[in-house]
């Protein structure tokens, strides 16, 4: 299962009010598990960044003036995407941005929405924390992901905090571990714990769930569909 945990950044709220992209920041999941590649440039919005937008990312009109416009990393962001799901948080802002720069391109491109699924972290959220702060800051401090600096957002930054907060929220699971990590290295951290199995070793039994095993794992995955808003990926795989 391939997933993108996406986040931008912008001149502004609105881009019914003609506000623009200045930041794109994607991470790429498989299998839950984050893969080292990754799609993050900056954008010049053509126009002025306000002022209030610029008081949250830190970013400024002289720092985007010499930066791509849009049009010249589309094509490379819809390649490194299509296909996946975006796990956004917040998703209608990120989407709805995304695809006034796609109808502003006129190259008669499809919507974000039309080549990858979406899911919600926000929806989600609220989903398993009703009646709590749900903003990206509150889950981070929630989860145990808030051990960066956060003086200003940035589409990147947040993209790694989502994905903290995502995998956490999702199924316990709170290390970002590249593939190449000590469970294939053969080392725990500090160098001890794990090691290979012998390539001659005689084949491991197979032991098979029994009928009540078989109930008791069904009765989680029911726990786990109904927390995730029916988005549990074990369900998926057996799909």
């Amino acid at each position: 299962m391939r997933q993108i945990i996406l986040d931008t950044e912008t001149t502004g709220l609105d881009p019914g009010q003609g506000h623009r992209l200045i930041e794109v920041g994607c991470l790429e999941l498989v299998n839950r598990r984050l893969t080292g590649r990754s799609f993050h440039h900056y954008v010049n919005p053509g126009r002025e960044i306000e002022e209030g937008a610029m008081a949250v990312h830190g970013i400024t009109n002289e720092f985007v003036a010499g930066k791509p416009p849009f049009a010249s990393i589309v094509d490379e962001f819809l390649d490194f995407v299509r296909g996946a799901e975006l796990v956004i948080h917040n998703a209608p802002f990120d989407i709805g941005f995304l695809n006034h720069e796609l109808r502003l391109l006129q190259r008669g491109l499809p919507p974000v929405t039309d080549i990858c699924g979406v899911l919600d972290t926000l929806v989600l959220a609220r989903s398993k924390h009703p009646g709590q702060k749900n903003n990206l800051d509150a889950l981070a401090r929630r989860y145990g992901a808030d051990n960066r600096d956060r003086s200003y957002h940035g589409a990147l930054l947040d993209a790694e905090i989502l994905a903290e907060v995502y995998l956490a929220m999702t199924g316990g699971q709170v290390g970002l571990a590249l593939g190449n990590d000590e469970a294939e290295t053969g080392r725990g951290e500090g160098g001890e714990g794990l090691r290979r199995l012998a390539a001659d070793r005689p084949p491991l039994p197979v032991i098979r769930a029994d009928a009540d095993e078989l109930a008791r794992h069904e009765a989680r995955l029911q726990l786990l569909d109904k927390a995730a808003g029916g988005a549990c990926v074990w369900r998926r795989l057996e799909t």
